[in-house]
């Protein structure tokens, strides 16, 4: 400590000033830390971590959720399943038609429960981005009945109380498509009568538009617990301000997680309440855990998107997280002594109230925290010294914890969440030398830990050989491992009238456009494998269950998918009822490669290979040539998929590729 002090009074000496900040709770508190989060959903995105083999996927479970161990998350938002479109993938709803319903779909209740081991205190919140069709009655628009949409919403409520034993702490409208007033408060209503008063209702994120309506609406007002809002560039507006309900940012981030990403989330953590008072931060999203190549490609806080190798990244984000979740809990209070520093960059101050204090400072620069939206306004930081005074309930504090990380742009060689010496307090004051890009944390909580597992294994492709044939009796997840479903929605499937060879399969169950949320296609789309893949050999059995107009696809080559999947590019290999087949360099099947008579027909199993090589495709029915040599100018390379003609009921199995 000498020698940093020695190097503090050389520094003002060649002209440096030391700037006073004041953390005092005598004034008052702030408003209520609620938290911070992540969200697993809108959509698929954490589709692969469910198929890592142990101990790679619990440990990576920890780094998310373990308290005292990495991000710590305090809070788990996830998508209520809606069998849509909704970015990255579709994600299965638990009730298909408004006669069922299944509570062991997906993996989010599975996600839950992990987060609720390892935190049993973690928030709980579930949010809507689409909804099977039958909500709508046919229309794109859930509200027609709002009571069928609440009961359809409390459904999934009941269901993970009743069959996963998990509370939900918080539930959403709509995700960023115009609410609905008349629904929030029936859907309040009904939540009420259900007797879940305790679960408050987030609304409605998007936009601050609803703080006007709640102004005017007290009702509405009531309904509401959480203001919700996206991406707000850490400012609020007067009217959500004056409804004295919480303000969260709900949903934000979403930057791929290299350093300015880091950089990004490290700022917004702060100035989310320095600006705008919001109280909770959510990451969109939790996990970069879905193909690459889909929207928004490694986005999430770490990066796990290779169960096949079992090999995972724990990025910067994920420090810049611990740097306030391990010293802080929801319950605690912001001091109303926080704010931005003279010469740029933030400080918070939160306390829980018995004696503890937690300052969480940051210093990043414009060009290394921008996230992908909003546009960040230029500003400067540069190299500063700070002096905070500590007064009230902290003047008596001789000694605190010091937790230090720093971006480094030039030497590339990162210090993330490093423990570094104590900070001695002199009469009530310290002062740090603050440089760019470098966040701190200083606590009188002893309890952080920078969590450490073995490397994980190697980074390797997928692999170049791989097959399935769905036989599993009683399959943990309702998914086939791999398999990512674009359009519709693809379940492991007992097939009760047949006991052979077929017994076991993968079926595409949605048979009604769901009321979506983002562009998906008129046929339905599972991929798979490694997007590099150029010449390959897929093939499968498939049986068409829709008399007449059914149709079935396997496909090379595939480009696109999440929400552009209606653009999407390859060799697809149809097979139709009616006895025909088709060669289409689209899925919307509009540029056709070759065509002819199949003489397939609706109940019966048949094998299609598809063999791509340079810039000519092949197909064989039942292992035999129907067609060779269609001529493929584009796309080069994409993925394997499997799928329908339109939403309609059909059967996969023995799948196999072949890559070499």
């Amino acid at each position: 400590m000498q020698t940093y002090t020695l190097l503090l009074i050389i520094s003002c000496i060649l002209g440096c000033s030391a700037q006073f900040y004041v953390i005092d709770d005598r004034i008052g508190l702030g408003r209520e830390f609620d938290g911070i989060g992540g969200l697993s959903g809108g959509g698929a995105t954490s589709r692969l971590l469910v198929n890592y083999e142990e101990p790679y996927r619990s440990q990576i479970l920890d780094f998310l959720f373990k308290p005292n161990f990495g991000a710590s998350l305090h809070i788990l938002k996830v998508e209520i399943g809606g069998d849509g479109q909704t970015t990255d993938g579709t994600e299965p709803s638990h009730m298909h038609s408004k006669d069922e319903g299944n509570f062991f779909r997906g993996y989010e209740w599975w996600l839950m429960k992990e987060a609720k081991k390892r935190n049993p205190d973690i928030k709980l919140i579930g949010l809507p981005w689409a909804f099977p069709g039958w909500v709508g009655y046919g229309t794109q628009w859930p509200y027609l009945f709002p009571n069928v949409t609440a009961n359809y919403v409390i459904t999934w409520i009941m269901g993970a109380k009743q069959h996963h034993n998990l509370d939900i702490d918080y539930i959403g409208i709509w995700n960023e498509k115009r609410c609905d007033p008349t629904y929030i408060k029936v859907l309040r209503e009904i939540l009420d009568r259900a007797g879940f008063s305790n679960i408050g209702i987030i609304a409605a994120d998007g936009d601050w538009s609803i703080a006007a309506a709640m102004l005017k609406d007290p009702y509405l007002n009531d309904a509401i617990e959480v203001i919700g809002v996206h991406y707000p560039g850490t400012n609020t507006v007067k009217e959500a301000l004056w409804t004295e309900r919480k303000l969260w940012s709900s949903e934000d981030y979403s930057t791929f997680n290299d350093d300015i990403g880091a950089g990004c989330w490290a700022r917004i953590l702060n100035q989310n309440y320095v600006n705008g008072r919001m109280t909770s931060t959510i990451s969109w999203n939790l996990i970069a855990s879905y193909y690459e190549n889909l929207s928004f490609g490694g986005d999430g806080l770490m990066t796990a998107e290779e169960p096949w190798s079992g090999h995972y990244v724990v990025e910067s984000p994920i420090w810049m997280t611990a740097h306030t979740t391990q010293f802080t809990q929801p319950g605690w209070f912001y001091l109303q002594t926080v704010g931005n520093l003279t010469s740029g960059g933030s400080y918070v101050a939160l306390t829980d109230r018995k004696g503890n204090l937690t300052i969480v400072i940051e210093t990043m620069t414009h060009n290394h925290s921008q996230c992908i939206r909003p546009p960040l306004p230029y500003f400067e930081v540069s190299p500063q010294m700070v002096t905070f005074r500590l007064k009230g309930s902290f003047a008596h504090l001789t000694d605190l914890k010091l937790w230090y990380s720093k971006l480094d742009f030039e030497t590339k060689k990162d210090k993330l969440f490093e423990l570094r010496s104590p900070i001695k307090v002199h009469n009530g004051s310290f002062t740090l030398k603050l440089d760019v890009d470098e966040v701190y944390t200083i606590t009188t909580v002893t309890t952080g830990e920078r969590g450490f597992y073995p490397e994980p294994p190697k980074s390797r492709p997928f692999p170049t050989k791989y097959s399935d044939d769905f036989t599993i009796d009683d399959p943990p997840f309702s998914e086939a491992p791999y398999f990512a479903d674009q359009t519709g929605v693809f379940e492991y499937f007992r097939n009760s009238t047949d006991n052979g060879s077929h017994a076991f399969t993968l079926r595409q169950v949605i048979t009604e456009r769901p009321v979506t949320w983002a562009r998906d296609a008129d046929q339905t789309i599972s991929i798979i494998g490694d997007y590099s893949w150029t010449d390959l050999t897929v093939s499968c059995e498939a049986l068409i269950e829709t008399n007449v107009t059914g149709g079935v696809f396997l496909a090379a080559r595939v480009d696109q998918g999440g929400e552009s999947v209606r653009e999407a590019k390859g060799v697809f290999y149809w097979l139709f009822a009616n006895g025909t087949y088709k060669v289409t360099n689209d899925i919307g099947g509009k540029r056709v490669l070759a065509e002819g008579l199949s003489g397939t027909r609706a109940g019966v199993w048949y094998t299609l290979t598809l063999s791509v090589k340079g810039y000519f495709a092949s197909g064989m029915l039942n292992g035999y040539p129907l067609w060779k040599n269609a001529v493929v100018l584009e796309p080069k390379n994409g993925w394997a998929a499997l799928g329908t003609l339109s939403f309609e009921y059909a059967q996969f199995d023995n799948f196999e590729v072949n890559a070499d």
